[in-house]
């Protein structure tokens, strides 16, 4: 057991849970890569940790202390420090190309601070790797001894093997039918037709068959635009139309007052016949 490994072993058992946090992925934690003393580490700044334990998150973890304000997350941190689960280091200038890791040097002040950088010294629970590489080793041997496999589990393999070997080709085959058929409807009857539209779309498996087919229309880039004044000039008739009803009732109005009135009398002359004719 190393130096570092006797120290964090005497950390309180809170502490042991807040490190955890930290380290997965529930954390968020912004980690960048490292050389320290020729070595590849994981290190972060200060206020990456501090926004850490005042996330939602860190409010769900179990068997952790509460911790409400920045001041109670710095405390925790410079406690954690002490127990050697990370220190702090000073990050010196890029050497070599931009994909190789920072060079960091221990820094002389072991002080927590937002603006800081600190260095990993805990890599957490470490089964899931060792799970990972039993399982890796367990692929390679059952695919090393596949000569010496049961008749009726190679006779199997081959045909899943056939079988997803058959879905890939149906695929480059109906995509390469669906470019050949688009390119003779361009022709024969533009804009074209596109057999199952959706086919590489990011949608479902079945969504990705639905609609059968489909024109090529090109998409307005103006049909916004165009709804949106559409609506403006609906709202503008919607406000007019009250204005209109009120004028045409007083012009009925009018009218009907007019109407109403007694025509004005002329006079008549009419001729009365002569009774001695």
């Amino acid at each position: 057991m190393s130096t570092a490994e006797s120290v964090q072993a005497k950390a309180p058992a809170q502490i042991h849970n807040i490190v955890r946090f930290l380290r997965s992925n529930q954390a968020g934690m912004k980690t960048r890569v490292g050389a320290l003393n020729g070595k590849r580490v994981d290190y972060f700044k200060g206020k990456s940790a501090v926004k850490a334990l005042l996330s939602p998150a860190y409010a769900k973890a179990k068997n952790v202390p509460e911790i409400t304000t920045d001041a109670q997350a710095e405390a925790f941190l410079q406690t954690i420090s002490q127990y050697m689960f990370f220190i702090r280091v000073d990050r010196a200038e890029q050497v070599g190309s931009s994909g190789s890791p920072k060079q960091v040097t221990v820094s002389p002040i072991q002080s927590f601070s937002h603006d800081a950088y600190f260095a990993w010294f805990y890599d957490g629970s470490q089964w899931t790797t060792y799970a990972g590489g039993l399982l890796m080793v367990a692929i390679m041997l059952a695919g090393v001894m596949f000569p010496l496999w049961p008749p009726i589990m190679r006779l199997g393999v081959w045909y899943l093997s056939m079988g997803a070997l058959g879905l890939i080709g149906a695929f480059f085959g109906l995509a390469i039918i669906r470019l050949i058929f688009y390119i003779i409807t361009i022709i024969a009857v533009p804009p074209g037709i596109w057999i199952f539209p959706k086919l590489f779309a990011d949608v479902g498996v079945i969504e990705s068959f639905i609609p059968l087919w489909e024109w090529d229309l090109p998409k307005k880039k103006g049909e916004r635009k165009r709804k949106g004044k559409k609506g403006a000039v609906e709202k503008s008739i919607e406000k007019a139309e009250p204005q209109n009803g009120a004028s045409d009732v007083q012009a009925t109005a009018d009218d009907s007052a007019g109407s109403s009135r007694p025509e004005s009398r002329s006079a008549r002359v009419e001729e009365v016949p002569d009774e001695d004719s």
